[in-house]
């Protein structure tokens, strides 16, 4: 099947921006709300060793002591993903922006409810080392997946799923193949409200056949990314080099 079939859907913006559909007083509420605590978060000095006590603490009961996830229960691994953007799937879950009754009442709990503590824990996580052996797909359309995602995603989240460089695209390398799944399919049927509308409409779009490629071939993604010049949050530039992106883990 061609990949070609989405030229206009190039430039999906995966997680920042607002639908162009007409929002209700409540969503648009709560948008700004969860835009509100964003900005607030991410201004503030984080605390990598504190973020570390209170994941420890809140979160590494489900995630596992090292945010590496849990495949059987569909939880994320959260180990090395983008510091940006952990910070504001926390505020969108203070401000029902995203769903999941867990979730909620994690954020809602004094020791996590407030900014300052989201930008410790997304610290802490960004830093911590990758899941390096996630459970992937049957591995039967992982070349499929590679087109699909290459073709339409790859200009947002890179060639190789490491996220954009501002850091509120996410990476999505480094995966469980089942939560992988369960996203795409929660994103296509609108149950999160945190996404772009051509976003949703382009996921809908997929087969079910596509969706599993798709998420095969991201979570046989593995650790090193091609680095570029990144500007840290406390202004210093981190300078690795340009290495060519990886090929994906032969399905086994």
């Amino acid at each position: 099947m061609s990949t070609h079939r989405w030229p206009h859907l190039r430039r999906l913006a995966a997680i920042t921006g607002i639908a162009a559909t007409l929002c209700s007083p409540l969503s648009l509420a709560s948008r700004e709300r969860s835009d509100r605590l964003l900005q607030s978060a991410l201004q503030l000095d984080a605390d990598s060793k504190r973020g570390s006590a209170v994941f420890t603490r809140n979160c590494a009961s489900c995630h596992g002591k090292s945010a590496l996830g849990n495949e059987a229960q569909g939880i994320p691994s959260l180990a090395a993903q983008r510091r940006a953007y952990l910070v504001k799937q926390l505020a969108d879950f203070s401000a029902n922006e995203r769903e999941s009754r867990t979730m909620h009442g994690v954020v809602s709990q004094k020791a996590i409810a407030e900014p300052q503590v989201w930008a410790d824990v997304a610290t802490f996580l960004s830093n911590l080392a990758p899941l390096t052996s996630p459970v992937t797909g049957n591995g039967k359309q992982v070349e499929l997946g590679e087109a699909i995602f290459q073709d339409q995603c790859a200009s947002c989240h890179e060639d190789d799923a490491r996220g954009d460089d501002d850091g509120f695209v996410p990476s999505l390398r480094n995966q469980h193949y089942s939560y992988l799944v369960h996203q795409i399919r929660n994103i296509s049927t609108w149950h999160r409200a945190n996404v772009e509308e051509d976003l949703v409409r382009f996921l809908d779009s997929l087969p079910t056949d596509e969706t599993f490629a798709v998420a095969d071939y991201l979570s046989r993604m593995r650790t090193p990314v091609r680095d570029r010049s990144v500007m840290q949050p406390n202004g210093i530039l981190n300078d690795t080099g340009d290495q060519p992106p990886p090929k994906p883990a032969k399905p086994k």
